[in-house]
């Protein structure tokens, strides 16, 4: 596995919900998951990497075991509206079709003013994805 130079690291409200999204959903493989623990909402790991073809990412909780408040505070959550990961994709219409195939309904790939073939999607905690393809 060749790893990424740099691993952009996000923390999430729902461990299990972003793991779904990222693994069944965009098919991210998961690589590593710290041991799980058991809490009032159920069994979850802490810290989750994964790997999308030459990218990786880091996810972990923003909130240690029995502190995540039972509803998220929005306006945390609204911060990373301008945060966003630009992934190399070798087949980003290929991408799109899995991803519409899952049930996310999403825009169709579009041609950029910089010479790639994209989707633009955003992930449960609101952290923009872009994902492309060079023409």
């Amino acid at each position: 596995m060749r790893g990424s130079a740099v691993i952009p690291y996000f923390e999430v409200f729902d461990m299990a919900a972003s793991v779904t999204f990222y693994r069944d959903v965009l098919g991210f493989e998961q690589v590593f998951a710290s041991p799980e623990v058991h809490t009032a909402e159920g069994r979850f790991s802490h810290f989750v990497r994964l790997s999308f073809e030459n990218s990786d990412l880091f996810l972990n909780t923003a909130y240690d075991s029995n502190q995540r408040p039972q509803v998220r505070d929005e306006a945390r959550w609204r911060a990373h509206s301008d945060v966003a990961l630009y992934i190399d994709c070798a087949d980003v219409d290929r991408l799109y079709l899995r991803i519409r195939e899952r049930g996310l309904a999403i825009e169709p790939p579009v041609m950029t003013p910089y010479g790639t073939r994209a989707i633009h999607l955003r992930d449960p905690d609101g952290f923009g994805l872009n994902f492309s393809t060079r023409v």
